[in-house]
């Protein structure tokens, strides 16, 4: 999330952190630029009239050198000219402003799906079912019911189809910059993760390796 005005870009990253993504917070554009030299976003989500460095020029350097990277791209103005501009730079949706938080919920989760390889709408494995948009978890046909980031971590886990996600993999995707790397926080959710899909357990772990759904 990156804008300017300090009280809306927090408001927003925390309504979105509620709807289960990790959101990290950028009020310029340069500070914007540095976090997306060291991390790897699914979705930008990016005022134009931005200080230091434009919004833009942020959106040119994405468009340019991260193209895995969707724009949302967020103004005050709501002129047809203006929208245009901003899609002609490369911006892949525009939201005026102001805006309903729903509908930037939908478009930030629509604009996600573009990011990753396309996936089924309902992730199964064995015996479970995770549907992302009913936020809803099957085992055997029983609901388990799973907190945000058990959630996002079980999300993650399925899309690997198998392949071994690392702890830090889990961390960037279901936390923000500024959780500890050292933290425990992943290997609390996989614990209680495996608590609540019960028996026999579905997540293996690899000392140095990570983890993965069998």
């Amino acid at each position: 999330m990156v804008e300017d005005e300090q009280l809306l870009a927090d408001a927003v990253a925390e309504g979105l952190r509620r709807e289960s993504f990790a959101v990290d917070v950028a009020y310029d554009g340069d500070g914007a630029l540095q976090r997306l030299g060291v991390n790897e976003y699914d979705v930008l989500v990016l005022d134009r009239d931005l200080p230091v460095v434009g919004g833009d020029d942020v959106c040119k350097h994405v468009t340019a050198a991260l193209p895995h990277t969707r724009i949302l791209m967020l103004t005050a103005s709501s002129a047809v000219a203006q929208r245009v501009a901003g899609l002609e730079l490369g911006a892949d949706d525009y939201l005026g402003k102001p805006f309903a938080f729903t509908e930037l919920v939908a478009r930030v989760r629509a604009l996600a799906r573009r990011a990753r390889p396309a996936a089924p709408l309902v992730l199964e494995r064995g015996d479970l079912r995770l549907d992302p948009n009913r936020r809803e978890v099957f085992r055997d046909g029983h609901y388990v019911n799973l907190g945000r980031k058990e959630f996002v971590v079980l999300e993650e886990l399925l899309r690997a189809e198998g392949a071994w996600i690392s702890a830090e993999q889990l961390l960037e995707r279901a936390w923000d910059e500024h959780t500890d790397p050292f933290t425990t926080v992943v290997r609390v959710a996989i614990a209680s993760l495996r608590r609540k899909l019960g028996e026999p357990a579905v997540i293996e772990t690899m000392a140095g390796v990570g983890y993965r759904i069998r």
